[in-house]
């Protein structure tokens, strides 16, 4: 797999383990690296994201939070000699409750970076403060932002 495929798939597993409510295993993906928060808040490692995540994220009870993350246009930028990556790309979050009919609840944009170690690319960086579009997130969040 080529190292583009490999970081795009990074982006792509975040949002189906997001979508699946599986909390624990996307905080892992973020175990190495610093993410930046709105506010400008700045966070490192697995623990303090799922921490984040079950303030702010509502599980329903079918155990995930029925919505479904859809990342696009990925800008891939790779520098293989020094195992170092750049990428933006643009969420559009989707969802569907019993008292919530389909509709697009949230948009933004992630500028992520990634780092090659041992040959497997892995989160650097993420920045999360960049929430274009907010719609009704009642049934997503617990508690309120924007």
């Amino acid at each position: 797999m080529g190292s583009a495929t490999a970081i795009t798939n990074l982006l792509y597993r975040y949002a189906e383990l997001m979508d699946a409510g599986k909390l624990e295993e996307v905080a892992a993906m973020f175990e190495h690296a610093r993410v930046t928060l709105g506010g400008g808040k700045v966070i490192e490692g697995a623990a303090p994201m799922l921490e984040q995540w079950r303030a702010f994220v509502r599980i329903h009870p079918c155990g995930t939070p029925r919505t479904r993350h859809v990342i696009t246009n990925p800008i891939v930028e790779i520098d293989e000699a020094v195992g170092r990556a750049s990428c933006r790309s643009v969420y559009t979050v989707f969802q569907q409750t019993p008292e919530l009919p389909l509709q697009a609840i949230a948009s933004g944009r992630y500028h992520d970076t990634f780092e090659r170690v041992e040959g497997i690319w892995r989160f650097a960086t993420r920045d999360y403060s960049m929430l274009d579009y907010i719609g009704d997130l009642s049934q997503h969040l617990l508690l309120p932002v924007g």
